[in-house]
């Protein structure tokens, strides 16, 4: 399947290395990927503008600021209704504590949801206090992280243009 983007060679050295390195400087960037300062910008900007880079962020050590729990929930609904799954999507948007939400099939549950919080009296403030208040919730089942073996946000960009 291709890409509705020409992604030539310099722009994808341009997004391995943002994936890399989102703080480098444009200067910084342009050496890398052997291009000047100008044409660089102009790059990143394009990939911008159509979307292939969708944001640029900041990651934070959970542990750092006392997130010491990374919990995975398993979220089972009663009826499989549009009106349902709009509401509990709406809901969970409103969770500061949900990192990450995914609607899912194939684990006997409809979502997958990422939570982190400082402990475990936190995670069943949330779980009992709001997760399991939002109408149509039938079913959670939790998974505690203990460790990470892999933990990037780096896109595989091998299947460019293919």
């Amino acid at each position: 399947m291709k890409t509705n983007t020409n992604i030539d060679s310099f722009d994808l050295k341009i997004l391995r290395e943002l994936q890399s390195d989102g703080s480098l400087t444009n200067q910084e960037l342009a050496d890398r990927v052997g291009l000047t300062a100008a044409p660089c910008s102009r790059r990143v900007k394009q990939l911008e503008e159509s979307g292939v880079i969708a944001e640029r962020v900041v990651r934070i050590d959970e542990r750092k600021i006392n997130l010491n729990m990374i919990v995975l929930l398993y979220i089972s609904m009663d009826k499989h209704i549009p009106e349902r799954f709009e509401a509990f999507e709406e809901t969970v948007k409103n969770i500061p504590e949900v990192m990450e939400c995914y609607m899912i099939t194939g684990n006997s549950a409809d979502y997958q949801l990422k939570v982190a919080v400082p402990d475990l009296e936190n995670y069943y403030e949330i779980l009992l206090g709001k997760i399991t208040r939002i109408e149509g919730v039938t079913g959670v089942h939790s998974s505690f992280i203990l460790r990470k073996i892999i933990d990037s946000t780096a896109l595989p960009l091998g299947y460019i243009n293919q």
